[in-house]
């Protein structure tokens, strides 16, 4: 079973989370919180997937992340928003969210995105990055010039992985899709970060936006 907390500052949406993941077979909410109460529910609950509102009153979504990912053992954490351009969530996932999802996202859906969690995925719908890339860039044109430069360093198959990496798929995913054993995918993963001077693979997609990769996977397929 997939463990699952949900934090929001309103009990509606709090519930109606719950009710949602509670249908799939292989998701359990095993609790659910408010901003000052997240801190002490994952300790208590040690759950492998934290979904948390970027925005509340009582503590707001950035510090509770910090707290979350200073744990010994840190959840995966992503974050809840209702605006696809909201310029909080570039600042969330350069601290170490693994993505972010609109709270009207469909039911069926959010099943698939917290597997992909799970897994170890990014979740990132493309065009929501890409309006969020749009409206908050975060980097002058040298800076995205330098980044073209790292992506160039990149073999055509680390090119394969970072695009697919980016779609949100696990290593596991990955390795089916291109016919390479998990270790391999790894191996790829690791290298990609150290060739583009990334911490994680969330940085390593927004990147792979920015240097408009997954636009030329798709016209490729």
């Amino acid at each position: 079973m997939i463990r699952v907390v949900v934090v929001d500052d309103e009990a509606l949406v709090r519930s109606g989370f719950g009710l949602i993941l509670g249908v799939a077979d292989d998701i359990e909410v095993v609790a659910t919180a408010s901003g000052g109460d997240a801190l002490d529910t994952v300790r208590e609950h040690r759950p492998d997937v934290v979904l948390l509102d970027i925005r509340m009153p009582d503590l707001d979504g950035l510090t509770v992340l910090a707290q979350l990912r200073a744990l010994p053992d840190p959840p995966v954490v992503a974050m809840l928003t209702t605006f696809d351009t909201d310029e909080y969530v570039l600042t969330a996932l350069h601290s170490g969210a693994a993505g972010f999802l609109l709270k009207d996202t469909e039911p069926d859906q959010l099943h698939q995105l917290v597997r992909t969690l799970a897994a170890g995925g990014v979740v990132m719908s493309s065009k929501a990055s890409r309006s969020l890339l749009r409206t908050h860039p975060g980097a002058g044109p040298a800076a995205v010039d330098e980044e073209a430069a790292r992506v160039k360093r990149l073999s055509d198959r680390e090119r394969d992985v970072l695009v697919l990496l980016a779609e949100g798929l696990s290593n596991a995913d990955i390795g089916t899709r291109l016919h390479l054993g998990t270790g391999t995918v790894k191996d790829h993963v690791s290298s990609i970060l150290t060739k583009l001077r990334v911490a994680g693979r969330v940085q390593a997609a927004l990147l792979a936006q920015r240097a408009g990769l997954l636009d030329a996977g798709r016209e490729g397929r």
